[in-house]
């Protein structure tokens, strides 16, 4: 089972820009496809962004044009660039190896002024 470790939430106002991270134990993080998705209170968790092994991505539509998912396979590491920030992007953000079914522990995006 791989271990993911989330990082980079915070508190952002409305129009800001967050850069999450999400580093994988497993030295074959190259093959995996990775996911992240969120969960805002009292609602069910979403697929955000996903990025297949080969780098082909995909976008819940909420999101085009603002956030931007990369990987650094020396570094297995799975990014999220988030920009233009809206109150409605708050929610806890969760790493998913979309290969494996592993679930990081989640970090807290917040965005308000």
């Amino acid at each position: 089972q791989v271990q993911l470790v989330e990082s980079g939430g915070g508190l952002v106002q409305p129009g800001g820009s967050l850069r999450l991270s999400c580093v994988a134990s497993t030295s074959i993080f190259n093959f995996y496809s990775m996911g992240w998705y969120r969960q805002a209170p009292r609602k069910q968790r979403e697929l955000v962004a996903q990025i297949s092994s080969g780098g082909g991505t995909n976008y819940a539509d909420s999101v085009k044009g603002r956030f931007t998912i990369s990987r650094d396979n020396a570094r297995n590491t799975v990014y999220l660039q988030m920009n233009s920030l809206k109150p409605e992007d708050t929610a806890v953000y969760y790493c998913r190896s979309e290969s494996t079914g592993s679930w990081g522990q989640g970090t807290q995006v917040t965005v308000s002024s």
